[in-house]
């Protein structure tokens, strides 16, 4: 068991040492463009329909039941049956991947947002209101620096999870990190596989520090 585990670490040091892997198309600088591109259109994608979403029925009190159905149905419905679904009814292309990765991107960024938008304390509301504020401005300048450090915190969620799973893209024959998995196993090349889980296993941790840090840098000092 030692030496096949010898034997599998060798052939990882020896895949990353191979200039030819570095260079050109299917190398592993593009194959890593192509997964944060999946992973950015995505993500952001996925922002921009669930966080005006979350949001607005946070700041208007109503839709708690609707905010989490949303996040339960996403959660429940598989990536890779999404993929295949779209990829059935629209064909190959990168659609499908985009329209599974999105379902899985909306549900922490609709649940966080609606939560950080309820947990801002009423008396912080009725002091604004007090003050002549109008709805726009208690929003802006008043509930969303507030609600913020838990809706950054939905939005690194997502990342995170599309990241990991933005792999599932190579099934349908599209490129990114997954070309790794797949490609590796079709010839039981086990190193080839290990390095395609070790690539994404660091984009996710570094995406996981991006947004933390990120979350630290917009969220207001009092809030830290």
């Amino acid at each position: 068991m030692n030496h096949d585990f010898t034997t599998l670490m060798t052939g990882v040091i020896n895949f990353f040492a191979q200039p030819v892997n570095w260079q050109g198309p299917g190398s592993i600088p593009d194959h890593i463009v192509e997964h944060v591109t999946y992973v950015l259109i995505s993500t952001l994608i996925g922002a921009a329909i669930a966080l005006p979403i979350g949001i607005g029925l946070g700041h208007s009190g109503r839709g708690g039941l609707l905010a989490i159905n949303i996040s339960n149905i996403g959660r429940a419905i598989p990536a890779f049956g999404v993929i295949i679904l779209v990829f059935l009814l629209a064909g190959y292309g990168v659609i499908p991947v985009i329209v599974a990765l999105v379902a899985l991107a909306i549900p922490p960024m609709v649940t966080n947002s609606f939560v950080g938008m309820r947990e801002v304390d009423p008396a912080v509301r009725q002091a604004a209101m007090a003050l002549g504020m109008t709805g726009w401005q208690r929003l802006w300048q008043v509930e969303l620096p507030i609600a913020m450090p838990l809706i950054m915190a939905g939005v690194r969620t997502s990342a995170v999870q599309v990241m990991s799973t933005a792999t599932l893209a190579a099934y349908v024959g599209l490129g990114g990190l997954g070309r790794y998995l797949i490609d590796g196993l079709a010839v039981r090349d086990l190193a080839q596989v290990l390095v395609g889980a070790i690539l994404v296993a660091v984009l996710a941790v570094m995406t996981e520090l991006l947004f933390a840090g990120l979350q630290r840098l917009i969220t207001a000092k009092g809030l830290q």
